[in-house]
């Protein structure tokens, strides 16, 4: 006989089955009901799910209405995105940065950006990113720098009681972070990620993994920026600097390229937007209107 009705997170899923861990640390095992695949529902790592279950035999039933969710990695729910950016080897990207926070704002996650490396720059090379953190810092960013004695501390502390995914150009140290903070997440480096890329079988599921009294995400990959997925009159919603000025644009649904009379033009050539974010924006915009539509599949 199975037991009453549960309530509790996903944090597994692997072959059809998904753990689901309850209020009071203990986690069992379920299958997802028939009538979600009828309607195109998937419960994602991260849901909170009503379910039933004994002996590791049950049924999720319900899932809960997301805060938010992303395809690529599958997970719902997520807190805190960190963004791990190289200070230097590879060089700072600001267009990579940029694209890794307009895909978090699009999704509703908040980002939490982690410069690494640091400990490599020379002292003009270290003022002028202390400059770039400033200004993501001014328009509501938080930053953290790998070189600081408190940063690690600093990154436990705004983990904690949260759920929280990492990204990260390859070589920018995501997974150095991410096993420092705990082996327990066992991430592939260097030749051993490359060998199991080319394994035929070989599939890493997302996990969520208590780490000092916070979740972290053990995804296998982090491709939701590679591809923008909403309109492009939407892309400036997306940065934030934008939207406190774009009220002031000579033109509503100003597109910021141009038009005359248009303020975020003028804060550019002022100052007090920098040329990089734009560039981004404009190069943002082109990608967005380069892209083939997709048309939705009774699939």
């Amino acid at each position: 006989m199975i037991n009453g009705m549960k309530t509790g997170r996903i944090i597994r899923s692997l072959s059809g089955y998904y753990d689901i861990q309850l209020p009071s640390g203990d986690i069992q095992r379920t299958r997802a009901r028939g009538e979600f695949r009828k309607s195109k529902q998937k419960p994602l790592v991260g849901d909170f799910v009503d379910f039933e279950s004994e002996n590791d035999e049950g049924f999720i039933w319900a899932i809960h209405e997301r805060e938010n969710f992303l395809v690529r990695p599958p997970i719902a729910n997520i807190d805190i995105a960190v963004i791990v950016t190289a200070a230097k080897e590879p060089d700072f990207a600001p267009n990579l940065l940029d694209r890794q926070l307009v895909a978090l704002e699009a999704a509703n996650v908040r980002p939490l950006i982690y410069f690494s490396k640091m400990d490599l720059l020379e002292k003009s090379e270290h003022e002028k990113i202390n400059h770039v953190a400033n200004y993501y810092q001014s328009i509501g960013y938080d930053v953290i720098f790998s070189d600081s004695k408190s940063a690690f501390e600093a990154l436990k502390m705004m983990l904690k009681d949260h759920v929280s995914v990492f990204m990260g150009q390859t070589g920018a140290g995501k997974s150095t972070l991410l096993n420092h903070l705990s082996p327990q997440l066992g991430l592939e480096t260097g030749e051993v990620s490359k060998a199991l890329s080319r394994g035929k079988h070989t599939t890493r599921q997302v996990t969520l993994i208590e780490v000092d009294e916070a979740l972290i995400a053990d995804t296998p990959g982090f491709s939701s920026y590679e591809v923008f997925d909403f309109p492009v009159e939407e892309l400036d919603d997306y940065f934030p600097e934008f939207v406190e000025k774009r009220q002031d644009c000579r033109f509503r649904g100003c597109l910021h390229l141009n038009e005359p009379g248009c303020a975020i033009k003028e804060a550019v050539a002022v100052g007090t937007i920098t040329q990089s974010r734009y560039n981004s924006y404009k190069a943002f915009y082109e990608l967005i209107k380069a892209q083939k539509p997709k048309y939705k599949t009774d699939n």
